[in-house]
């Protein structure tokens, strides 16, 4: 070894062994993150991340839009779309006269194309936040260019993006879908009907021929698989404007001035969640 390149010494020979072998520590380590073992770390990360963004975008409460990925606005039922579309725009609208220092019922929906698209383009086009709850998914499932960006989420696990599609909704407006409509209309209802949902929610299935075609709410009461007054748990709307009238009684009389007298007699406990109680 040359003069002008000694040999290392002891401690420098230890120290480099010492950075070659040490592990990351643990929240950098990619390898454990991504093992089975850190699945509850990643469940965790798709609620904490979510929340960080909401509370400095100042989003207090949100609109949810379902419905089929499938409905283009040039198609066969591209009226739901455009209809879509305009309730967005117009609900937006509304809200952005609330005097507030959070953005209320701000529009959000799955995030991807469709129904969703419009109803994130409608809030775009009121100049509104509007916010996408993505998935990854195999076919169909992509992030639509209308939504805020630094409200737009990818998730991984279906159980957290639909954690999230309820906790901040005030109301839930259900457009003609497939089975993921389906499944994230009917989960919402179980949480109203069983009153799991710590605020009051109103459901709204837009498009009436469409959904008592599909499904059979009365046969369901007929045959005691709900109570009666479960049908009570959502109401029908056909055109923007009859969806505008119902959201804005509803957030008003709830949410808005919620100590005014209602206009009729005190909603009863469904038979199901009085017997929970």
């Amino acid at each position: 070894m040359s003069d002008n390149n000694p040999a290392p010494n002891k401690e420098e020979i230890l120290d480099a062994i010492n950075v070659a072998y040490r592990r990351p520590v643990a929240y950098r380590n990619e390898a454990f993150l991504d093992s089975p073992d850190a699945r509850g770390l990643r469940i965790l990360s798709e609620y904490l991340e979510p929340l960080s963004h909401f509370r400095e975008a100042k989003v207090q409460d949100t609109i949810v839009f379902f419905g089929s990925a499938r409905i283009l606005e040039m198609g066969a039922m591209g009226r739901y779309y455009r209809d879509a579309r305009t309730l967005a725009r117009i609900i937006t609208e509304w809200t952005r006269t609330i005097e507030s220092p959070t953005h209320r019922f701000v529009v959000c929906s799955g995030g991807g194309p469709g129904i969703m698209e419009a109803a994130n383009r409608g809030a775009q086009d009121a100049g509104g936040k509007t916010v996408g709850l993505n998935i990854g998914l195999p076919f169909e499932q992509r992030p639509n260019p209308w939504i805020t960006p630094e409200l737009s989420f990818e998730f991984h696990y279906f159980f957290m993006r639909k954690f999230w599609f309820a906790y901040l909704a005030k109301a839930l407006v259900v457009f003609p879908g497939g089975f993921g409509t389906l499944d994230e209309m009917t989960e919402i209802l179980t949480l109203a009907q069983t009153q799991k949902l710590e605020s009051k929610i109103l459901i709204l299935l837009y498009g009436s021929n469409y959904w008592k075609e599909v499904i059979n709410f009365d046969a369901l009461a007929k045959y005691g698989m709900i109570a009666p007054e479960d049908m009570g748990l959502f109401q029908y709307a056909d055109d923007p404007q009859t969806a505008l009238h119902l959201l804005q009684d509803w957030l008003i009389r709830h949410y808005l001035e919620p100590d005014a007298p209602l206009s009729g007699p005190p909603a009863k406990a469904p038979a199901i969640a009085k017997s929970r109680v």
